[in-house]
């Protein structure tokens, strides 16, 4: 995902309930922009400015922690 600008990051467990969610996420696989970057059951997704969608192992905190680190490297 580099260089790539994020909308969101989205945690699976608690916006899957969610009918907009499903459909959203659905609507991304038939088009193609959804790609799974996970070996096993994702956590959580995350929404690209490029109108890519990316199912991640990774829970939220975990990946919010990663991009802090990353901000700061690059300052």
């Amino acid at each position: 995902m580099e260089d790539t600008e994020i909308v969101g990051i989205f945690d699976l467990d608690n916006t899957s309930w969610s009918v907009h969610t499903r459909k959203f996420l659905s609507a991304a696989e038939k088009e193609g922009r959804l790609s799974l970057a996970a070996e096993d059951i994702p956590k959580s997704f995350v929404v690209c400015a490029d109108d890519k969608v990316i199912l991640t192992q990774p829970n939220t905190a975990i990946l919010v922690r990663r991009l802090e680190i990353q901000e700061k490297i690059h300052v």
